[in-house]
């Protein structure tokens, strides 16, 4: 029941937040880099969030063709979320030794609401992601919901099986046996690269 109602109120909430994203800058909320996360202190995996992703297919074909896609964070605990922050990533997990992740090959983009406009998302490293901006803080059962659009090159090797994945990360600075850390939710889906 909690659940459904978060759920529901989202789409409340839906309409009040592109200028409330407009109004952040995209440094403002970051937590510090010297916050532990809450998961190093013994936290307990974390049930702040409901994640959701609409759009993202199974498979892609690498090339210059967008894939858009809706990725939804909402807050499902009874308190306000402090320092909250928002980023996106595109990229493939690396289990052995040799293999490549798939972001430096990646475009990522958000729809900047208040612009009208898509912003690229790279990090100082080449690969696809980084931060957007967001409100401060998030209450009870509010949503954030960005528009997101990704693609692959052509220049992807495929000499080897990509677990790839995008979507929306929410971090936010949470107390727990008298420490302060960062804790976090996702919402992402996963895919598969191939040849057109």
């Amino acid at each position: 029941m909690k659940l459904r109602r978060a759920l529901s109120v989202s789409a409340a909430t839906a309409a009040l937040l592109p200028v409330a994203m407009a109004a952040a800058p995209a440094s403002q909320a970051a937590p510090a880099a010297d916050i532990p996360k809450c998961s190093d202190v013994g936290q307990p995996h974390n049930n702040t969030f409901v994640g959701r992703t609409f759009g993202i297919p199974k498979s892609i074909t690498l090339g210059t063709h967008w894939t858009t896609y809706t990725a939804t964070l909402t807050n499902a605990s009874a308190k306000e979320l402090k320092s909250f922050e928002l980023s996106a990533k595109l990229g493939s997990y690396v289990y052995n030794e040799g293999e490549r992740d798939l972001s430096p090959y990646g475009d990522l983009e958000y729809w900047d609401t208040s612009q009208r406009a898509w912003k690229t998302l790279r990090q100082a490293g080449g690969n696809a992601g980084g931060t957007i901006p967001a409100p401060k803080t998030l209450k009870p059962r509010e949503s954030v919901h960005v528009q997101l659009r990704f693609r692959v090159s052509t220049d992807l090797p495929l000499d080897q099986t990509y677990d790839a994945f995008t979507g929306l990360t929410g971090t936010f600075v949470d107390r727990y046996s008298d420490t302060d850390c960062t804790a976090r939710g996702d919402a992402d889906g996963g895919f598969s690269p191939r040849k057109g």
